[in-house]
C-alpha cells in the first residue's frame, strides 16, 4: 500500500523557483476547434515564442500525451473549488487579505489535483534576444476579485512576481531558458480575465513585442447558463417598398449575452445564410419587392462560439406597387452645373468577392488566400473639383455560419486605378498588408483606396485592389463573409 501525501495551506508551500534551462522538443500545434478547459497538471500557461521576427504567447499543454501548443484564445484554465485555502496569520501574507479569510491557490510546487501553471522562455535561443532576457508584464486583470502571483524563499516568505491590487503592469525580467512556477492567488469565485505581454530587444537593436494577450481563467465550478429561449419582434403585417424594416431580439429570461448574428432565407434556398455584420440584438434595414416572403432567424451565442438559442422564424411580407389605370406621371430631372455631387459605388450584381480556398503557405505557418475587389466607381461633378478620397474598412469580423469569427485585420489589399478620365490625376493608395502581432495592418482599420488632387478629380475612375488573406493555422475551418464599406470624401 502507498500513501500520498500534499501540502495543505500557504504555510506549507516553502520551495524554491522551478527554474530549468534545456533543449525542449516543439509539440504538436493544436487546431483553434480544440477548445480546451485545463483544470489538473502541468502546463506552461505564458509559453513565450520567437518565430518570423516576431514575439508570440503561446500556452503549453502538458496535460496530455503527446504535448500540444495551444492559442491562449483557445483555453480556459480552470482553478478548481478544493483550491480554497485560508490565509495563515502570519504578517507577511497580508498582501492576500485578512488572516483567515478565504482565497483560491494553485500552488508553486504541484498538486496532482490541481493545475500547476507556470511561465517559459526554454523555446527562445541564446543570442537573439540582447541580453538573453524577456520582459514578462502582467498587464491588467479583470473580473471578481484580486489576482497575485507569488513565489516564496526557503524560509516560506512570500516573494510577490505579479499583483493586481496595487496597481498595473507589474513586470518581471525572465531570463532565456528559464521554466518557472509560482503561487496564483485569486481572492473570489468566478471568471477572471488575465492580461500577459512580452516585450524584448533583438540583438540588433529591434524593439518587439507580443503585444497584449488576454487569458481566460475560471476559479470554482463552472455555472450554466439557464435555459434561454428568443424571439424577434418588430415584423409588421405588411411593408411598401422603401420602408425601413428593424427588428428586435428578446431573451427570456434576460442574461449577460449579447453575441448575436441574424440569418435570412429568402424563397428558392433550402438553408438560412448569416447576414454579413449584423452582430447586435437589433436588425435594421428597407423592405423591398425582392425580399417579400423572406424569413429571418437571430440566433445567440455564449463566450465559446455555441449556439445558447435561435429564434423562430418571422416572415417579411411586402406589397406590390399599386396598379395603374392609365394614370402616369411625368418626371423632371435637372443637373446644377454650379453643385454637382461625389459618388461611390459598386455594380449591384458584380458585389461579392469570393476568395480560393486558403492553402498552407510555404513556410506552413499561415493559412492565405488571394483574390481580386470588384470594381468601385468614384464619379465627382462638382465644379469646383476640390479632390477626394476613397477608403473602405471592414468593421465587423469575418463570421461563420456556426458563430465562429476572425478579425478583418487578417485581409489586406494592394490598390490599384482600373481607369480614370483625362487629366483627372487619380493615384492609388498605399499597400496594407493583413495584421500581424506588433505591426497591426489589415482593414479592420480605414484604408485608402484612391485619391485624387484638388483640382484633377472631376470625372469618372475605377478603382480595384488585390486582396491577400493570411490567418494564423489555428483558425477554425469554415467559410466566412464580411462586408467592405466604401466611402469617398
Amino acid at each position: 500500500m502507498s500513501i500520498t501525501t500534499r501540502p495543505r495551506g500557504i504555510a506549507a508551500l516553502i520551495a524554491g523557483a522551478v527554474v530549468a534551462a534545456g533543449v525542449v522538443l516543439a509539440p504538436a500545434t493544436a487546431s483553434a476547434a480544440d477548445r480546451v478547459v485545463l483544470s489538473k497538471g502541468h502546463t506552461d500557461a505564458v509559453d513565450v515564442h520567437y518565430t518570423d521576427g516576431k514575439l508570440i504567447l503561446k500556452v503549453h499543454d502538458d496535460t496530455v500525451s503527446p504535448a500540444v501548443t495551444r492559442d491562449p484564445a483557445d483555453v480556459t484554465f480552470q482553478v478548481l473549488p478544493q483550491a480554497a485555502t485560508p490565509v495563515p496569520n502570519d504578517p507577511r501574507f497580508a498582501f492576500l487579505g485578512p488572516a483567515g479569510s478565504q482565497v483560491w491557490l494553485l500552488p508553486m510546487t504541484q498538486n496532482p489535483d490541481l493545475l500547476w501553471p507556470g511561465w517559459n522562455t526554454t523555446r527562445l535561443a541564446s543570442g537573439v534576444l540582447a541580453g538573453n532576457q524577456v520582459r514578462l508584464s502582467l498587464v491588467d486583470v479583470s473580473g471578481p476579485g484580486d489576482v497575485t502571483l507569488f513565489m516564496q524563499d526557503a524560509f516560506g516568505g512570500p516573494l510577490v512576481k505579479f499583483r493586481s491590487d496595487d496597481g498595473l503592469p507589474d513586470a518581471l525580467d525572465v531570463p532565456v531558458g528559464t521554466h518557472a512556477h509560482a503561487n496564483w492567488a485569486f481572492t473570489a469565485l468566478g471568471s477572471y480575465t488575465l492580461t500577459f505581454q512580452a516585450d524584448g530587444t533583438l540583438a540588433n537593436g529591434t524593439k518587439v513585442s507580443t503585444g497584449p494577450v488576454e487569458y481566460s481563467f475560471l476559479v470554482g465550478d463552472a455555472v450554466s447558463d439557464p435555459d434561454v429561449s428568443l424571439r424577434v419582434t418588430g415584423m409588421a403585417d405588411e411593408y411598401q417598398p422603401g420602408d425601413t424594416v428593424t427588428l428586435h431580439t428578446v431573451q427570456t429570461p434576460q442574461t449577460d449575452l449579447d453575441h448575436y448574428h441574424w440569418f435570412s432565407r429568402c424563397p428558392g434556398r433550402d438553408e438560412f445564410a448569416v447576414i454579413p455584420g449584423e452582430a447586435g440584438p437589433s436588425y435594421t434595414f428597407t423592405a423591398t419587392r425582392e425580399l417579400n416572403a423572406c424569413e429571418y432567424v437571430a440566433k445567440l451565442y455564449d463566450d465559446n462560439h455555441g449556439v445558447v438559442a435561435t429564434s423562430e422564424p418571422v416572415s417579411l411580407w411586402v406589397a406590390f406597387p399599386p396598379g395603374g389605370d392609365g394614370a402616369s406621371q411625368t418626371i423632371t430631372a435637372a443637373i446644377d452645373a454650379t453643385a454637382g455631387s461625389l459618388t461611390i459605388s459598386v455594380n449591384p450584381d458584380d458585389r461579392a468577392v469570393v476568395l480560393p480556398p486558403a492553402q498552407l503557405n510555404p513556410s506552413g505557418e499561415r493559412w492565405e488566400s488571394q483574390g481580386e475587389l470588384r470594381p468601385v466607381t468614384v464619379t465627382d461633378t462638382r465644379s469646383a473639383s476640390p479632390g477626394w478620397s476613397a477608403s473602405g474598412q471592414i468593421p465587423q469580423d469575418f463570421v461563420a455560419e456556426d458563430g465562429a469569427s476572425f478579425s478583418a485585420g487578417y485581409l489586406g489589399w494592394t490598390p490599384q486605378v482600373l481607369s480614370q478620365g483625362t487629366g483627372q490625376g487619380v493615384t492609388a493608395g498605399p499597400a496594407v498588408a493583413p495584421y500581424v502581432v506588433g505591426a497591426g495592418g489589415g482593414l479592420g482599420n480605414s484604408a485608402v483606396l484612391g485619391t485624387a488632387p484638388d483640382g484633377a478629380g472631376r470625372g469618372t475612375a475605377k478603382l480595384g485592389a488585390g486582396l491577400r488573406l493570411s490567418l494564423p493555422t489555428e483558425t477554425t475551418p469554415g467559410t466566412y463573409t464580411a462586408t467592405l464599406t466604401l466611402t469617398a470624401i
